[in-house]
């Protein structure tokens, strides 16, 4: 029996039958889609397949969310084939570095720190991550976070990354910058930002008034 008539006739197959499936896509006698696809032109599918396993997760459907956790995977598996192909990693290398990653991350585990809850493996796994990435200014902490994330994640993860480096503005500070960007957003738009808190504070005693007394 050939390769192809052997994947044909599985019972049950495992990641290993994935790599061989997705060689052979990629093979001269495989798919000519497959063959042609790119890190760069297959890049927006792992985006899509991601949100997908996110709405599985937000909706609890665990059929789903094994679906698409497979399309993450197939993904996965894709952009190391062509990376294989182009002598540059294998899907083994991606295996072998996540797992030392692991290991190294979880001394408590792996080695002998002492750790009482939750919190300090955090603390710990984000003093590692930075130690093993040689990163010594909270600048270039900034600058790890991917300019790839939706802009809302990013900030977020900018601003708590600014706080743990003792940069952050002190809150008073902030709320004020914030309220005066909104006067100046009121006054490029015509607003009057006094009159619209004031009629917001109306709305806002009648919406309540409705609902108790629905």
């Amino acid at each position: 029996m050939n390769r192809i008539e052997e994947l044909k006739n599985k019972e049950r197959y495992t990641v290993n039958d994935l790599l061989t499936i997705m060689e052979v896509l990629r093979s001269e006698n495989g798919c000519p889609w497959d063959r042609e696809q790119t890190h760069e032109s297959i890049r927006q599918n792992f985006i899509e397949e991601t949100y997908e396993v996110v709405e599985a997760i937000d909706t609890a459907d665990t059929a789903l969310m094994r679906e698409e956790l497979g399309d993450v995977l197939l993904q996965v598996v894709f952009h190391a084939r062509i990376s294989e192909e182009a002598g540059e990693f294998t899907f083994d290398d991606v295996a072998d570095e996540v797992c030392r990653k692991l290991v190294v991350r979880h001394p408590h585990v792996f080695g002998d720190i002492q750790v009482e809850n939750s919190g300090e493996v955090l603390v710990n796994w984000e003093k590692i991550k930075e130690e093993t990435k040689k990163r010594e200014t909270v600048t270039e902490s900034l600058e790890s976070v991917s300019r790839t994330l939706p802009s809302l994640m990013r900030a977020a993860k900018i601003a708590k990354k600014t706080k743990k480096g003792g940069f952050a503005k002190p809150l008073e500070e902030t709320v004020g910058d914030l309220l005066f960007d909104i006067c100046a957003l009121c006054n490029e738009s015509g607003i009057d930002p006094e009159k619209a808190l004031f009629d917001a504070c109306n709305r806002r005693i009648d919406e309540v008034d409705v609902l108790e007394n629905k």
